[in-house]
């Protein structure tokens, strides 16, 4: 399989007892989520997505991947949460975190819309100075208020500086299929428009028309990003953990978290994995985060991180346990040259490549963190590609979705999202929250 679970680093920790224990937990989990019976069954498209997406709008994301790779220079994406998170991590991850400073025939991509910082935006707009401008913006509602501002703005930017009918042939529209502002906008001005389907939740999105067009734009192969998670779907459907390490990796997470594990901490050795650790924060954090419950999630990027976080992994507060993704190929490697005088004394790795030494690194903190007593997981991914990470991106999926059931919660719902939108419409005056603002800027004075 793409991706392999390897458990060799729990056998301190988790007895096949406990897994046994558990099994029935993961057998309601799996019943509920396949049956469509669960909590937030109504946002179960993802689910069957990888096989049962919709072709002609998949096809429609092609051909106008091809045409913005054509006419644009600056590709900005306008979007927040999981409107952006998952296309960035796949782009940095397939193509490089370096992607707009590297020779390409593709446009450089900057994401919008995801903070309310005027200098970052400002930053933005002025890399775009001169250049060919497209934009897609990426909001279920349009209301959201970072993307909305960020749209107004560069909606304003690409009238003004190309005039209205070249910006509607620019401005492209992932949104609702038939309800919102955006999408009243939308028909309204004649942008080119793709669908959130009504089932598929912002953080399940990356593998819809939310992230593929930029996946896309970025020269990305989509058609083997599906496939990937294509097998997935079909390979990931046993419920015993002793044959889905999808459901094993639920299963771990699980009975770590019942003694008392609450972090899990997901490590890579390649800092282009980093906007990954991003999504899957998203992805675990808004799912298993509520009613009291849930593993904070976190992310380091070893061996850069070793050199902070280490010593706390090590020796601190056992809270902790890592989840390493491990990427076997990484498709490029360095020799490590020999140096006549070996000032450094590191003569002793000539003729190493630098994955070989990489490998060493990891092999020696997990034994190291182990005997430390942190608990982990490793995920063994063959390649850093688009087959391997679409098939990794639905791993984490359902591994996420099974967690959230056998926690007891709604993986699907964020409602505690809304409570500062609340509070920051009511400081801000926006009409119907005026009864909350004086309450709030009381509290702020005190």
């Amino acid at each position: 399989m793409p991706v392999g679970l390897d458990a060799r680093y729990l056998e301190n920790f988790i007895q096949q007892h406990e897994l046994d224990a558990v099994q029935p937990l993961v057998y309601a989990a799996h019943e509920q989520l396949h049956a469509r019976t669960g909590m937030g069954s109504e946002y179960l498209g993802w689910l069957t997505l990888p096989l049962n997406y919709d072709k002609g709008e998949f096809s429609r994301i092609k051909a106008a991947a091809e045409k913005i790779k054509r006419d644009t220079d600056v590709f900005v994406v306008i979007g927040i949460g999981g409107s952006y998170l998952g296309a960035r991590a796949v782009i940095e991850f397939i193509k490089s975190p370096l992607y707009n400073l590297k020779q390409k025939d593709t446009p450089d991509i900057y994401f919008a819309g995801n903070s309310l910082s005027p200098s970052a935006l400002s930053e933005i707009l002025e890399l775009c100075e001169g250049r060919r401008v497209s934009i897609n913006v990426i909001s279920k509602s349009g209301t959201t208020t970072e993307p909305a501002i960020a749209f107004r703005i560069f909606r304003e930017y690409l009238e003004r500086t190309v005039g209205l009918d070249e910006a509607r042939k620019r401005i492209y529209v992932t949104t609702d299929r038939q309800r919102g502002t955006l999408k009243s906008l939308a028909d309204r001005e004649g942008y080119q428009t793709f669908v959130i389907p009504d089932d598929v939740g912002g953080r399940y999105s990356v593998l819809t028309a939310v992230g593929l067009l930029p996946i896309a734009v970025a020269g990305c192969d989509i058609d083997a990003l599906m496939g990937g998670a294509a097998l997935a779907q079909k390979s990931l459907l046993e419920p015993d953990v002793a044959k889905n390490d999808c459901y094993l990796y639920a299963a771990i997470r699980n009975i770590l978290y019942r003694k008392g594990r609450s972090v899990e901490l997901l490590v890579s050795y390649e800092p282009s994995f980093l906007l990954m650790a991003e999504w899957w924060k998203q992805l675990f954090g808004e799912s298993e985060g509520k009613n009291g419950k849930g593993i904070f999630p976190a992310s380091a990027i070893f061996s850069t991180d070793l050199h902070s976080l280490g010593q706390y992994i090590q020796n601190g507060t056992k809270i902790l346990f890592e989840t390493v993704v491990l990427v076997d190929d990484t498709q490029k490697d360095i020799a490590v040259g020999r140096d006549p005088q070996d000032i450094d004394g590191l003569n002793f790795l000539s003729g190493n490549t630098l994955s070989h030494v990489n490998r060493k690194a990891f092999e020696g903190t997990v034994l190291a963190h182990t005997d430390g007593g942190v608990p982990n997981v490793v995920l063994n991914m063959p390649a850093a590609d688009e087959r391997n990470l679409g098939y990794l991106i639905y791993f984490f999926e359902k591994a996420c979705a099974i967690s959230g059931y056998m926690l007891g919660v709604n993986p699907f719902d964020q409602p505690g999202v809304e409570s500062y939108k609340r509070n920051m419409f009511a400081l801000l005056g926006k009409p119907g929250f005026e009864s909350q603002r004086a309450g709030l800027e009381k509290r702020l004075k005190r």
